[in-house]
């Protein structure tokens, strides 16, 4: 598995939001993207996700074009997204939620269904035939991971992964990511938790203004104090 995206322009209309903006996900890592709010993370993950149709430059997912492609078929390709806001379907319960998409886009390689997304998320198991309006906001974030495992997808990206969640419930998600990680699937991930982020992720971009400002490894990413001030405010 490889995501690369190369010179990628992003717009709103006639505004501008991704400048030339380059960076690649290797198969079976877990990558951050980092920067403060409104720098264009969001609009990163919807260029790739078909969401937003970039002007210029490439993304590539195992040597395949993206741009042009319309969400449903990006998905297809193997991408799962768990998106900012979580937006679960608030009428079907949790069983529905889970299996409405359900697929295998990983080339059976993976094997995430049910039962094996209910045993990694056991509040699940209890809520079933809870409408996903009835969840607590931890609970909507484990239905909208569990949805999103179900596709087996070979990239799984989550945007914002613990905002908004109180810290046992967030301790939890970054455990469960974890494991998720150890089956072999590729992770993009968003948050400004950078503590934790240090522990599972293996490479770094840092987004400033809609271009990438830095790169590099955990290590030297939390040796360079200076640059979690100027870019991530830490």
């Amino acid at each position: 598995m490889s995501l690369v995206i190369k010179q990628i322009d992003t717009f709103y209309g006639n505004s501008q939001a991704l400048f030339g903006l380059s960076m690649e996900i290797s198969g079976g890592s877990v990558t951050t993207l980092l920067g403060r709010n409104g720098m264009g993370k969001t609009t990163t993950v919807n260029s790739i996700m078909g969401n937003i149709v970039s002007r210029s430059g490439k993304i590539i997912f195992n040597n395949q074009q993206l741009i042009g492609l319309p969400a449903y078929r990006i998905a297809q390709k193997g991408i799962g997204l768990v998106p900012e806001g979580r937006q679960i379907f608030p009428n079907l319960n949790v069983r529905e939620n889970l299996i409405a998409t359900a697929a295998n886009y990983n080339d059976g390689k993976t094997n995430w269904k049910l039962d094996t997304v209910l045993d990694l998320f056991p509040a699940l198991r209890q809520r079933l035939n809870n409408m996903g309006n009835q969840l607590s906001g931890g609970e909507q974030q484990m239905l909208t991971i569990g949805r999103a495992l179900m596709l087996n997808p070979k990239l799984l990206i989550l945007d914002e992964a613990t905002e908004g969640l109180a810290p046992l419930i967030r301790k939890d998600i970054w455990n469960k990511l974890n494991e998720i990680k150890n089956t072999g699937i590729s992770i993009l991930l968003i948050d400004k938790n950078l503590e934790e982020l240090s522990k599972i992720a293996d490479y770094h971009y840092i987004i400033e203004k809609g271009s990438i400002a830095w790169q590099g490894n955990t290590e030297e990413l939390m040796a360079e104090q200076g640059l979690k001030i100027r870019y991530l405010g830490i």
